[in-house]
Parts: structure tokens; C-alpha cells; sequence
């Protein structure tokens, strides 16, 4: 249900975009991270019913529990009231995420925008460099991008995912300010 709201309402509200650039918006929009976060918003967690060890662990805030919450809460309100009202309960969490989505512009993807820059540039294809630290159930990642033998970046998270997205982020920052400095200095 999710799905099919989220990518009507993507081509209505943008019918002139390339069908790649409407799965990266579906995609910023319908992923875990995305629906964490709408649980997050409406505080869904302190309602999950967990066992000891989640609950020790804090999984009321693990983003893979709240995001399946928040997909089996959609499809409760699919079974029980149809589809009118729970494409009315996907706009009212989503769309405040579809309009933030399609401000985004490179910031879709940052790993794939950042593999494009890089493409366009002959800088060869990023690779992440990964550290982690903590116990397993709780563990930070930390990741750098390396781009041309140069170590970029510099993104933390959860899972090696997020760390890579804000990794990617800052490098693509960094690569663009300095492809900027150097054509202004060449003119």
C-alpha cells in the first residue's frame, strides 16, 4: 500500500521526471531509514510490544523494528478500513517526506550521486573504508570514501549504510568545492 501511494503521488506531482530519477525519489522515500524515522515522529516505539532482550537493547529505537511497525500499522488500517483511508494515513505521515525528497536534489543517494561525480570526472569508483566500535548490539559505524587515492569525508551510524550515505555526502561537498577552486583558478 505504501508503495503503490507513494509512487501515484510521485508521478502526479511530477509526470515531467525520467522514470530513474522517479525510483530514486520513491526510493528516499520508501526505505527504512525514511519509515524509522515517521515511527520516530509519531513517537510509534513506547507502543511495540517487545521481548526482554529488544527491550534491553533498545529496540524501540531500532530503526529495523520501526520501520516493519510502521509498514504492519499501514497494512492494518489497509485490512480494516480500505484503501481510501490508508492511502489517507500514507499521505498524512509521507507526504511531508515527498516534498523534502524532491527538494533534495543530489542529496537522494549521496553513494550513487557521488559515484556519478566521480564518473563524470574520471576519478575511478569510490570505495568506503569502514571502522566500527561497540558491542553488537550496539555498534557505531564510521566510514571515509576513498575517490583518485584521496580519503574523503567522513560519516557515522548505525549500520555501515548510514555511515557510507553521510561519507558520501561530505565527500561530494568536498569534491565539488575543490573542482570549483580549481576552475576558478584556471580562469
Amino acid at each position: 500500500m505504501l508503495g503503490v501511494v507513494v509512487t501515484e503521488t510521485l508521478y502526479l506531482l511530477h509526470p515531467d521526471l525520467s522514470e530513474g530519477r522517479l525510483a530514486k525519489l520513491r526510493a528516499a522515500v520508501v526505505n527504512a531509514r525514511a519509515l524509522a524515522e515517521v515511527a520516530r515522529v509519531i513517537g510509534l516505539g513506547e507502543y511495540i510490544k517487545l521481548g526482554r532482550g529488544e527491550e534491553a537493547t533498545g529496540g524501540r529505537d531500532k530503526a529495523s523494528i520501526l520501520s516493519d511497525t510502521v509498514e504492519a500499522v499501514i497494512g492494518a488500517v489497509h485490512l480494516s478500513a480500505g484503501i481510501e483511508t490508508s492511502a489517507d494515513v500514507v499521505h498524512l505521515l509521507f507526504d511531508p517526506l515527498i516534498e523534502a525528497a524532491s527538494a533534495m536534489g543530489a542529496g537522494l543517494d549521496w553513494k550513487t550521486s557521488l559515484q556519478e561525480l566521480a564518473a563524470e570526472h574520471s576519478l575511478g569508483v569510490p570505495e568506503y573504508v569502514i571502522q566500527d566500535e561497540g558491542p553488537d548490539h550496539a555498534k557505531t559505524f564510521t566510514a571515509q570514501v576513498r575517490v583518485a587515492d584521496h580519503l574523503y569525508g567522513n560519516g557515522t551510524g548505525r549500520s555501515k549504510k548510514e555511515a557510507e550515505q553521510g561519507a558520501a555526502e561530505t565527500a561530494y561537498g568536498e569534491i565539488v568545492a575543490s573542482r570549483s577552486a580549481i576552475a576558478d583558478a584556471n580562469d
